[in-house]
């Protein structure tokens, strides 16, 4: 192809099925810093000093590409970064400190490093800023896709009818055999068979180390459609953005790995060691204590899987004779624990508060069915941040309609916690709502905290009625030692741990928001009794500047991505500021290709590629996932990506072309449109 060729060839970016080596490659190591938390640190301390001294601050950001790079230099001074053993900080030449200008690589395949404070923003509401537009894609795309279905039926039933007859033993677990019935049907496995295994791929990805800001794929072929794979022996390293790592805390190395390591010596892997009373261990009465003041609670209880956090402890709240009026998009585990829970179900439209409203006084003026009877409770239960839309709940006029109408609300916050908010507690905190005034908090450890688990805080005679009714307390197993110090450590590493000498009025943070601080004050930084005794962090983290500096980078990124996308001309949904940002595909045949494309780039990005039934039929999505281990320039490389892949496969059908925004302009304004563009205004 011709040098001076704008794009390269659509095949260029086809991912060859022979095995081949990483891209990137180690190079050698040298003085390997202790944690990306201590680099992080040092880098931002001398840029404090640079400024005192007089020098420029940060003007631009200090990563370079992607790299494997162990070693760790400055180009402009030619002096290296000693590592102190013992508090494992790093040392400067007094000469010469580094500063935010220079240069340097170092191993940051986990958490990508950044001192610039342009690439910095504040999670907060603000109602100037509207969500992005729902935007409806041309017909010719949805004609095109829903025709595109429709031969894959055709020919999929075409083949099962000739596979019968000339392939018997193909399809013997589809039929009757020896008296033994099918395990399933030919009719609810045909998706399954005919479409799904076709795209395995761009669902399973297996993967091996740390999913971080990079993310290590095993490199697989098949010579049969996907029907089985074969191992190359190879990996590719990948640019992450298909991990639910929203706050970076994904990590081999740093205070919190250096945290968890320590409780495995002293508790060992399983729940043993230091036994309270109902078969815990004192970390679990720490961490309850922790989570229910970190999200302004009176207390809260703990499960060892998200799902079950749902699924286990619903029962627990509401049953025969009760009401729960679920949004429809709701997670799985929320369906799941109402279903078994016995209780009656009526749902709204998304996020819709008008068709809650009406659908609040049919179901109170009606009350039960048959009895009429009034309802022994209604429980509303809704997502702060939904995982597929990537939008928020409508939490104002939510607690507008529950002070009306007098329900109980319950807000599943598994990808909003940690993620959105001034200090990353939530819907609640992006809001500057009391948490006291929504009734019960779900979330789970899996995203913003990097460990596993979940869950509920509430009143203390909730939480109480939770643990003897619940399904949890009997039959699962309690969260290991291991999980909870992951947890303690990131939590307390978001609020910082305050030195005793403070006063109680001084242990409290106030929301600072532009032309608002009043309103809920956030609990921290709190206080060591609260933690374990031997627990020493480092005094990035124990001072909670690393924790939030992570969220504020957290929310460039999002809203970076967001604006991106949408003056690139895709259709996209979710809030600006949520770390989820759907890139809509629709046709089928694309979802392969996109995720193929992005993968045989120079740089390669992992992607997650989402279709039914996970979504409506003809939506079927690509879900970025930022997190603030991403750098500015990771979120360049996809936009530029994105850019040229899109015009490949004509996904560009959001706002016009007049509208739009060439990428290299885009990444030259990044920090103008973060700050300035709101989706409800031109920048201009």
């Amino acid at each position: 192809m011709p040098s001076g060729s704008p794009h390269p060839s659509p095949m260029a970016f086809i991912r060859s099925s022979s095995p081949g080596k990483s891209l990137f490659r180690k190079k050698s190591a040298q003085s390997l810093p202790s944690s990306a938390a201590s680099l992080l640190s040092a880098v931002s301390q001398a840029d404090a000093h640079a400024r005192k001294a007089g020098r420029p601050a940060s003007t631009t950001s200090t990563v370079p590409a992607l790299t494997m790079s162990s070693a760790t230099s400055f180009s402009s001074s030619g002096t290296a970064m000693d590592e102190d053993d013992e508090d494992n900080g790093l040392i400067y030449p007094v000469r010469s400190p580094p500063t935010s200008e220079q240069f340097f690589s170092t191993a940051h395949s986990e958490f990508g490093h950044c001192a610039n404070e342009e690439y910095r923003v504040t999670s907060a509401h603000d109602p100037s800023v509207h969500g992005v537009p729902e935007m409806e894609p041309p017909y010719f795309v949805l004609i095109t896709t829903y025709i595109s279905y429709l031969l894959l039926i055709v020919l999929g039933h075409v083949r099962d009818f000739f596979g019968r007859h000339f392939y018997p033993k193909s399809y013997e677990h589809l039929v009757p055999v020896n008296g033994y019935a099918p395990l399933t049907s030919d009719f609810d496995s045909f998706y399954t068979r005919r479409l799904k295994t076709r795209l395995l791929e761009c669902f399973n990805q297996p993967a091996v180390g740390v999913a971080g800001r990079t993310i290590n794929l095993i490199d697989r072929i098949s010579t049969d459609y996907n029907e089985t794979m074969l191992y190359t022996g190879t990996t590719t390293r990948t640019l992450n953005t298909a991990s639910y790592n929203y706050l970076g805390f994904a990590q081999s190395r740093g205070g919190c790995a250096d945290a968890v390591e320590e409780s495995v010596r002293r508790y060992g892997i399983s729940s043993g060691g230091t036994r309270m009373e109902g078969g815990s261990i004192d970390l679990h009465v720490q961490a309850e204590a922790l989570v229910a003041r970190f999200v302004g609670k009176e207390d809260s209880i703990l499960s060892s899987m998200g799902f079950a956090t749902n699924s286990g402890l619903i029962p627990a709240l509401v049953g025969k004779g009760c009401l729960v009026i679920s949004d429809e998009l709701n997670h799985a585990s929320i369906r799941f624990g109402v279903r078994i829970s016995g209780a009656h179900v009526r749902m709204f439209k998304h996020n819709n508060m008008e068709a809650l409203e009406k659908l609040l006084r049919e179901v109170i003026s009606q009350g039960q069915p048959k009895t009429h009877r009034p309802w022994k409770k209604i429980l509303i239960i809704v997502e702060g941040l939904y995982s597929m839309e990537g939008d928020m709940v409508n939490l104002p006029r939510m607690l507008e309609l529950k002070k009306r109408y007098k329900f109980s609300l319950f807000v599943d916050e598994a990808h909003s916690v940690g993620a959105l908010g001034p200090h990353g507690r939530g819907v609640c905190d992006y809001f500057n709502i009391d948490p006291s005034e929504v009734d019960i908090l779900m979330g789970t450890f899996t995203k913003s905290f990097g460990a596993a688990g979940g869950y509920i805080a509430a009143s203390k005679h909730i939480i109480d009625s939770i643990r003897q009714r619940g399904h949890l307390g009997t039959y699962a197993e309690s969260v290991a030692p291991s999980v909870l110090m992951q947890v303690i450590a990131s939590m307390a590493s978001i609020m910082g741990v305050a030195p005793p000498v403070l006063s109680p009025s001084s242990s409290r943070t106030s929301i600072v928001k532009a032309g608002q601080d009043d309103g809920y004050q956030h609990p921290g930084p709190i206080s060591p009794s609260i933690l374990p005794a031997w627990l020493s962090l480092p005094p990035a983290l124990a001072s909670g500047v690393e924790g939030q500096d992570r969220i504020r980078r957290l929310a460039f990124n999002s809203r970076y991505m967001s604006v991106g996308l949408h003056l690139l001309g895709y259709i996209t949904y979710g809030h600006p500021f949520s770390p989820i940002v759907p890139l809509l595909l629709f046709h089928p045949a694309k979802m392969l290709l996109f995720h193929r494309m992005m993968l045989s780039r120079r740089t390669p990005i992992c992607t997650v590629v989402v279709a039914y039934p996970a979504t409506d039929l003809v939506t079927s999505r690509v879900r970025f996932c930022m997190s603030a281990s991403h750098t500015k320039e990771d979120i360049d490389t996809v936009l530029l990506a994105c850019d040229e892949i899109g015009d490949w496969l004509d996904l560009k059908h959001g706002i016009p072309k007049a509208q739009r925004m060439p990428v290299t302009e885009i990444i030259a304004r990044a920090t103008e449109l973060v700050n300035d563009y709101g989706f409800g205004r031109e920048l201009q």
